[in-house]
């Protein structure tokens, strides 16, 4: 990965040549003539095509206006791919506004309106790419490396895997076997770190990230489901930084098969950007059809729902998110507000249940308001159920591997539940929501949806008992 003033001069370099071929493609005869008219709203443009003066003018004031927009994106830091392409393209917006206003005071600097749309249009596409083009990893390389972890025996092991350059590690201080431990040095270091600066503490991870410009983290922590490793991960996922383990510590659920080499990568999916922007697209697409079909319903449920008892129309719940995090869910209130409880336990025992919430848990229209938290971002369409944080620690007593769960976004429907696994059953739930991390892709989400619905409609036409492939009913707003 191109990094340090070789990154900072590619990216001026880049941007600044970029701009300077756009102009001239811009300012075109034949380029401006099929854009003035062929292309809706802008076929009332005039083609004007400038030279001499005007055109190295016109030339200058698009490469400095350009180069100085793009300034917060010269200085080498990780980044995920979408958040390079969303940050260049906002700034490329910023400098067509400035030139379009410097046009806009002062005429013998104006660049032609159709040379400027058809500029920025170009550099949209053209700059993303090319700050992609100099951050993109080199195939089975690892340049800058820091091994993060709490297991020093593991860490020494994987010093040996690592290749490229190993700017250091991190780990907590208590558990080096030097007082003051700001460097590891070979007397009374730590086996195989002799040599390795010790950059700090597992609370350090981000700073360190951006500080060093790191690409690739390996985690190296004697427990894959402990707080610290779900933090270490969530700041590589946010900073588009790899995350690899040691073969010989790897779980079946994080890594991918087929893999080779004594370093694996940790898959937290969607971490490719062409499967998040698939999925994403679909998420919202759901989302924003649902909400306009629903909202008829929406008000009517309200009604019913004031008019049956006594508390809010919606319900408020914190639950547990991708890699540990939380978030609040909204639903339509299907119990009286009083008598809340962690445990879960099945709706035919559960008197709190209204009458108009069993008919909208019947129906599944108590989770309607999901779908604005699914266009939020905050939830997906398909994945694990997200658990009411208050009823983790006790999911988490009954299966071990709980929180293996945590790797993929939640989701308002799931392999679990059109497979009728409920909270009251962790295992089972535990079992299917990890072969949906394992299989999971867009085909298999819309395979998903499609028997979810036909799930509802089925339990819809019924009156009795709600089938057990529904979602999980429990004492509380599930």
């Amino acid at each position: 990965m191109t990094t340090g003033w070789r990154y900072r001069a590619l990216a001026v370099v880049g941007v600044a040549a970029l701009t300077a071929l756009a102009v001239l493609a811009a300012n075109h005869a034949v380029p401006q003539y099929l854009f003035t008219t062929y292309v809706p709203v802008f076929n009332r443009l005039d083609v004007t095509v400038l030279d001499g003066p005007d055109l190295r003018r016109a030339l200058s004031m698009a490469v400095v206006f350009t180069t100085a927009a793009l300034v917060p994106l010269y200085k080498p830091r990780p980044r995920r791919i979408l958040d390079v392409v969303f940050l260049t393209q906002k700034r490329v917006m910023v400098s067509g506004l400035a030139l379009a206003t410097l046009g806009y005071f002062q005429w013998s600097h104006r660049l032609p309106r159709a040379t400027l749309v058809m500029l920025t249009g170009m550099l949209v596409v053209a700059l993303p790419a090319w700050f992609v083009a100099i951050r993109r990893p080199v195939s089975g390389t690892m340049e800058r490396t820091i091994i993060v972890g709490d297991d020093l025996a593991q860490m020494g092991n994987v010093r040996e895997a690592v290749e490229g350059q190993l700017l250091g590690f991190l780990c907590p201080t208590a558990a080096l076997p030097v007082p003051n431990p700001q460097q590891v040095v070979a007397d009374g270091g730590v086996a195989g770190l002799e040599d390795v600066d010790h950059l700090g503490g597992l609370s350090r991870v981000e700073d360190v990230l951006v500080e060093y410009d790191v690409d690739t983290v390996v985690l190296a922590f004697g427990e894959a489901d402990r707080g610290e490793f779900f933090g270490a991960l969530d700041a590589c996922y946010e900073h588009g930084v790899a995350a690899k383990v040691h073969r010989e510590y790897a779980d079946s659920v994080l890594t991918p098969d087929g893999s080779v080499g004594p370093l694996v990568d940790v898959e937290v999916k969607p971490w490719d950007w062409q499967d998040y922007a698939f999925k994403r697209t679909f998420d919202v697409c759901f989302a924003v059809v649902g909400l306009l079909l629903w909202t008829p319903a929406m008000l009517v449920i309200a009604v019913a729902i004031k008019l049956d008892s006594l508390g809010p129309v919606l319900y408020k719940q914190d639950r547990t998110a991708v890699l540990g995090e939380t978030f609040p869910v909204y639903k339509f209130r299907t119990m009286v507000p009083e008598g809340e409880t962690a445990e879960p336990v099945e709706d035919e025992e559960n008197d709190r249940v209204t009458r108009v919430g069993r008919a909208l848990r019947r129906t599944h229209l108590d989770e309607i308001p999901q779908l604005w938290t699914i266009l939020t971002g905050r939830m997906s369409v398909v994945g694990p159920r997200a658990v009411w944080t208050n009823e983790e620690a006790l999911l988490e007593e009954s299966s071990q591997m709980w929180r293996k769960r945590w790797f993929v976004k939640p989701g308002l429907t799931g392999l679990a539940q059109i497979n009728g696994a409920k909270s009251t059953d962790p295992e089972a739930k535990l079992k299917w929501d990890i072969e949906y991390i394992r299989r999971q892709s867009l085909w298999f989400d819309l395979k998903i949806v499609i028997r979810q619905v036909w799930i509802i409609l089925l339990e819809t036409t019924h009156s009795g008992p709600m089938d057990a492939a529904s979602r999980p009913n429990e004492s509380k707003e599930d």
